[in-house]
């Protein structure tokens, strides 16, 4: 059987007859198949076998039906119209078709395309959700029945109204990177988590940098604490460090969570930040006071994700193969050199890019000027931890000098940026419990919450599933936990779904180094206000760092109404008398350059 060639315009896609007629010429045999040339390039090209116009035209696109069951794609990746006169620059992939060029010999299209799709595009067929191949023709609503009989156009409409998951409460904006920790000192005698044992071992890393208070769409310099977590992937399972660019937290009591998060997010009413509702529940919960300092301070602003440090804030406990009790403030110094910028330079950045920080990280890994950090703990003995004068698991404080030692552990490395950032980012899922042999879970009421709330959200925002999700997936998992909204991978197949069992389950393990003994801490909620007041002493340690402090304070009291703004001003002026001074004259300064209340001042 002989081949008709029809040759249409773009706009017909295929779908129609219009602008075209049979090419006369020479005709090519390909088996017993009549095919029909329905797209080439966009032009209505009508006669062009043995036209000198089209020598050596490269027919960049080229869509094949069949003639004899028109809307059936052919199963045809490319074709060669006339050797003499056309050539194909990039072939379509259709499927599985065996044929003869001009009685030539036969032409397996489908391994020469899988040679070549590996790094040339397009990349294959487009397909249904289902894996059916789409018909050109189905690729345009227009002149058919798509509504109810088009699966391509369902697949996208009913697709796109469903692809956002659950924006997270907290940290919402961030990015993300993949990389490796690699150990450089011997940790043994202080835990026995394989991940920081063996100089030299590496390990995979996925890590991801967030704002902490901002929309999905914010700002990533704007002046507010910065997230930092770091997943490890231990052959041991996943450890997941949860931390700030700052070393403390705002509150040691989990109550405060929700009133921290309603107060300093959007006004219900007016859907603006609300400086007055963050300095009313400032007054009121003043345990605040000591990590808002730190954002206040130049710390609150770092020059982008690469040069600002983390810190998991809790204290964790350690153990050795022998048992013996350690206990740890881990810590991530940046080997970039830590930097911030001030309220100026955030506001001109801002200006022009408000993905500054996520660009900065992404480009730097793509030019391969990989980030890195320094990885240490600082260690007290189980011994030191009882005779210190404060409480070395509240969240809230800094220990203080001379009361422990710091011990270098290795290096984390980000070297490269995720394939798709939904997939890598927005799925991943951080959980303070997740914890391997040797890092045992942190006393303090804070710790014990966030397990639990961390966990929630994830069950929420991603399903019961989510660490079978492949940014989520540990090295080893064996579970009796089934079914569930998916991904459930191979669900255990056949195993049993219940503990203990008399047959083939899972079974647990013995760590005999684990610790026998447990620690209780009693904690206080009496307000401490010497942490802050050595904050505006010590380390604001020059007049500049504290000049640019007390503006930042400025600033965020100048729109807030009367009452609660004197209010903080005494609690400032009870943190240090000079600072109050300071404050309060700067407040009336900026007042005085005020001409329109209503433009600062949102009135409740």
């Amino acid at each position: 059987m002989k081949m008709d060639f029809t040759v249409s315009s773009g706009a017909c896609r295929g779908a129609c007859r219009c602008h075209s007629k049979p090419v006369s010429g020479e005709q090519r045999s390909i088996d017993s198949y009549r095919w029909t040339v329905a797209y080439v390039r966009g032009e209505v090209f009508g006669n062009v076998i043995g036209s000198s116009r089209f020598t050596n035209t490269c027919l960049e696109e080229v869509f094949i039906f069949s003639k004899s069951s028109i809307g059936k794609i052919a199963p045809l990746a490319s074709l060669l119209v006339s050797t003499s006169q056309f050539k194909v620059c990039q072939e379509r992939r259709i499927g599985k078709l065996m044929f003869h060029m001009n009685g030539g010999s036969k032409l397996d299209v489908l391994k020469k395309l899988e040679k070549k799709n590996s790094s040339s595009k397009p990349i294959g067929i487009l397909s249904t959700m289902a894996g059916i191949p789409v018909d050109v023709r189905d690729t345009t609503t227009l002149n058919n029945d798509a509504l109810v009989s088009n699966e391509y156009f369902l697949d996208d409409v009913m697709h796109t109204v469903a692809e956002r998951i659950p924006e997270r409460v907290v940290h919402a904006k961030g990015t993300g990177a993949f990389g490796y920790f690699e150990v450089t000192h011997d940790v043994s005698e202080y835990t026995k988590a394989d991940v920081f044992n063996g100089v030299g071992k590496k390990t995979p890393v996925a890590v991801r940098f967030s704002t902490a208070l901002g929309n999905k769409g914010g700002n990533d310099i704007a002046r507010e604490i910065k997230g930092f977590t770091i997943k490890f992937y231990t052959n041991e399972g996943n450890l997941d460090f949860l931390g700030l660019n700052v070393p403390v937290y705002l509150y040691s009591d989990p109550n405060i969570f929700t009133q921290f998060v309603h107060a300093f997010r959007r006004n219900p009413r007016t859907n603006l930040f609300d400086n007055t509702s963050r300095w009313d529940l400032i007054i009121l919960r003043p345990i605040l006071l000591n990590a808002l300092f730190w954002l206040f301070s130049d710390y609150g602003s770092p020059n982008g994700y690469r040069k600002m440090d983390g810190f998991p804030l809790h204290t964790y406990e350690l153990n050795n193969k022998h048992g013996d009790r350690y206990y740890a403030k881990f810590s991530f110094r940046t080997e970039q050199g830590l930097e911030n910028l001030t309220t100026a330079e955030a506001a001109t950045i801002s200006g022009q890019d408000l993905d500054y920080a996520t660009r900065d990280l992404y480009n730097n890994i793509a030019l391969k000027n990989y980030p890195s950090w320094r990885i240490e703990m600082d260690v007290m003995t189980s011994h030191d931890i009882t005779n210190v004068d404060f409480n070395p698991f509240d969240v809230t404080k800094l220990w203080k000098n001379g009361t422990y030692h710091t011990v270098q552990i290795g290096r984390l490395v980000l070297d490269r940026n995720p394939d798709n950032f939904f997939e890598a980012v927005e799925l991943s899922a951080y959980n303070p419990g997740s914890l391997v042999p040797g890092i045992n879970s942190p006393p303090d009421t804070m710790f014990k919450s966030r397990r639990l709330f961390y966990r929630d959200a994830q069950n929420y925002r991603l399903g019961i599933n989510h660490n079978r999700i492949n940014v989520n997936v540990p090295k080893y998992l064996k579970t009796y936990n089934r079914d569930g909204v998916a991904p459930v991978d191979d669900n255990m197949k056949d195993a049993p779904n219940y503990y203990p069992n008399s047959f083939n389950g899972p079974v647990p393990v013995v760590n005999e180094a684990r610790p026998k003994a447990r620690m209780i801490v009693f904690e206080s909620n009496a307000v401490d206000l010497e942490p802050t007041s050595n904050f505006y002493k010590y380390i604001l340690n020059d007049e500049g760092k504290k000049q640019r402090f007390i503006d930042n304070i400025v600033l965020s009291l100048v729109n807030v109404v009367p009452e609660i703004r004197e209010k903080a001003l005494k609690l400032l002026t009870l943190v240090d008398l000079e600072l109050g001074i300071r404050v309060r004259a700067g407040v009336t300064a900026a007042r005085a350059r005020v001409r329109d209340e209503s433009l600062v001042t949102i009135h409740h």
